[in-house]
């Protein structure tokens, strides 16, 4: 839909933090020393932000955005009350150094180590909990994954995830459908390509179809591929 939104202007941020305070929704949150609105969903409109900025980098603008949720803002609110105002850490966003490109060069012997390197680029990676916007996703090659390919695959780092943002789910078990939100993500960051891996399982098509409505619905050209994985470990297709 085409509503109201505001917008931050990252050149001017001067990474102060009072419009994340200001925000009583939990819209915006401070990402690598700048004011991110990582949650659309999550923006009134109503702009409580803009008036403690101080200098000028919040404005307001007309742009197709997610619904405002109100549900979604009450129960987050319940649950910084809970935290005492902390917020919930298994929520908060944050990139990693080096992972979304992984190393320019990387020696023979970390191939070979014992200890395999992670290849996750950000987090959260949930799908319930990753804001629909946030500065990962720009130019990202976006791994759309089931919870238990992790488990069955034991390569799926090296294979699938190095260079890509990944976020996880299970239809079954989230009983939700994915797709509004994944439309979201797909139509509103800049999004190279989609890869889906899912499981051999009937459930896991649940996730294949949330991907593929959202690819859709998203009125993007985007190019991609599915991946499946068998209950014994072995790539499918």
């Amino acid at each position: 839909m085409i509503r109201k939104i505001i917008h931050i202007d990252e050149e001017k941020c001067n990474g102060c933090g009072l419009c994340a305070d200001a925000c009583h929704e939990g819209a915006i949150e401070m990402v690598d020393g700048k004011a991110k609105l990582v949650r659309e969903n999550f923006c009134d409109g109503f702009g409580d932000c803009l008036p403690t900025c101080p200098t000028g980098a919040i404005t307001f603008e007309e742009r197709e955005a997610s619904e405002y949720d109100e549900a979604a803002v009450k129960v987050h609110q319940r649950m910084q009350e809970l935290l005492g105002g902390r917020g919930c850490p298994g929520s908060s966003v944050a990139q990693f150094a080096g992972a979304k490109e992984g190393p320019a060069e990387e020696p023979e012997m970390a191939q070979s180590a014992s200890k395999p390197v992670s290849r996750l680029a950000q987090w959260p990676c949930q799908i319930k909990l990753v804001p629909i916007q946030a500065p990962f996703f720009e130019g990202a090659k976006l791994l759309i994954a089931a919870d238990c390919t992790a488990f069955a695959y034991a390569n799926l780092h090296e294979e699938f995830m190095k260079g890509k943002v990944t976020i996880i789910g299970c239809p079954k078990l989230d009983d939700i459908d994915y797709s509004e939100k994944l439309t979201a993500i797909i139509r509103d960051n800049d999004i190279k390509s989609v890869t889906i891996v899912r499981m051999e399982v009937p459930c896991c098509g649940g996730l294949q179809r949330a991907a593929e409505n959202a690819l859709r619905a998203s009125g993007k050209f985007i190019p991609w591929q599915v991946v499946t994985i068998s209950r014994d470990g072995r790539v499918l297709d």
